[in-house]
């Protein structure tokens, strides 16, 4: 049994998917990881984590539309509006999605679907540097 752990940095520039499946694919065959659990821990609270279609850009623009019109950037509806207008929307976006995600590996493989990709779900409207916590556990 091994377990490792990596911060993998995503930079960011504004309100949208990033994906990042090849960087983790990669993290998992250079470190021979065969077997285990891959927990994913994004180390932010206006930023989230979710698993989502990578075949078609139109679900990315869909999901950031949606969350949008779900909680919108309006400071005459929220109390906590420090560091703008995207302040608070970003916290509650991303209470509603994930901070972390984990995938299991078989035989050196994650087991995603066919059209499931990684993606860091930015919420902020400024550039970030965002750290995610990859955590293996296994063999």
């Amino acid at each position: 049994m091994i377990q490792e752990f990596y911060i993998f940095k995503i930079n960011t520039n504004g309100q949208k998917l990033y994906e990042f499946t090849n960087q983790t694919i990669n993290w998992v065959k250079n470190n021979n990881f065969k077997n285990g659990i891959l927990n994913l821990n994004i180390q932010h609270t206006s930023a989230s984590l979710i698993v989502q279609e990578n075949a078609d850009p139109d679900v990315q623009s869909d999901l950031i539309n949606y969350f949008d019109k779900l909680v919108p950037m309006d400071n005459s509806l929220y109390v906590h509006t420090t560091e703008g207008k995207d302040d608070m929307p970003a916290h509650i976006k991303s209470s509603l999605t994930n901070n972390q995600i984990t995938l299991s590996l078989k035989n050196g493989k994650i087991l995603l679907g066919t059209w499931q990709g990684l993606y860091l779900f930015e919420h902020r409207l400024e550039p970030q540097t965002r750290k995610i916590v990859f955590h293996f556990l296994g063999s």
